[in-house]
């Protein structure tokens, strides 16, 4: 049979698509990061299915058994906590086994953090890089955002409330002063998005009577191209043609261009409407 990839709502049960209720009531078995948390979500929706608990503490075992019983003919479906499975989630080793096993898989897709955010930062969504989750060692979270210090696409990760703040001081060490976007519980009742630069949320952080509460999604803006990098003004204009004939509008190319490139929108978007007009 089938192992299934269901996404679920990460706030607003609204968001359960009718392909996820149907895939959730057909299949044998449920593998749940948290059963107590999915036994809500099938309660509302009025499904009884058997579950077992798959999770990073014991994904080799469990894995190992769930693929057994879909080779044996039964057919299940992996959900996480919230969101999509497999990304940033135990889904992904469970995708993997099945992959190297044969076993056929199927994918519903759902609701994701990760892309809600990117699309309500407000900054370039052309081209991000998602991180996840950094180490809570600072040592090797300063690694890991050295790697990436350089790197001129968006960049996205998942932080708990907990190390909000000693993240956000040890990104602005690291990157310097950059846009950033500030998504918290997205799709709940208190969903707000803050967009502000590193250094006054570091600051606004560290004050103790602004703890954070719920879960954080960080979109950075990228870094700037070094001045030895930027393409000359005809490449750049050229570029913003580019982005135009995949479908993106030429306001919103000359935008993503200017952020990459260095030159200003308005020169860009000036001279793209000049060399469209001459074609």
């Amino acid at each position: 049979m089938r192992l299934y990839l269901v996404g679920t709502p990460i706030g607003n049960l609204g968001d359960m698509s009718p392909r996820a209720v149907e895939t959730l009531k057909q299949v044998d078995f449920i593998a749940a990061e948290d059963t107590r948390v999915t036994l809500k979500l099938l309660s509302h929706f009025g499904i009884q299915k058997p579950m077992l608990s798959y999770h990073e503490h014991n994904l080799r075992e469990m894995g190992d058994k769930i693929a057994a019983r879909i080779k044996s003919g039964q057919s299940c479906a992996v959900v996480t906590d919230a969101g999509m499975p497999c990304i940033s989630d135990p889904g992904e080793h469970l995708v993997q086994l099945c992959a190297r096993q044969g076993v056929e898989t199927v994918v519903v897709p759902g609701p994701s953090a990760l892309v809600a955010a990117v699309a309500l930062s407000g900054l370039a969504a052309g081209r991000f890089c998602f991180e996840g989750f950094l180490s809570v060692k600072r040592t090797s979270r300063f690694d890991h955002l050295e790697q990436l210090r350089e790197d001129p696409r968006t960049l996205v990760f998942y932080e708990a409330p907990h190390k909000l703040a000693a993240t956000l001081r040890d990104m602005h060490q690291v990157f310097g002063e950059r846009r950033v976007a500030l998504a918290r519980e997205l799709t709940k009742l208190h969903e707000e998005v803050v967009r502000t630069t590193l250094s006054q949320a570091a600051a606004h952080y560290a004050q103790p009577e602004n703890k954070p509460r719920g879960e954080f999604v960080l979109v950075v803006e990228g870094a700037a191209p070094r001045a030895d990098e930027r393409p000359d003004f005809q490449t750049a204009v050229a570029m913003v043609r580019a982005l135009q004939a995949q479908g993106t509008g030429v306001s919103q190319a000359a935008k993503e261009v200017a952020r990459e490139t260095g030159w200003k929108k308005g020169d860009l978007y000036q001279a793209a409407l000049t060399s469209n007009r001459e074609t």
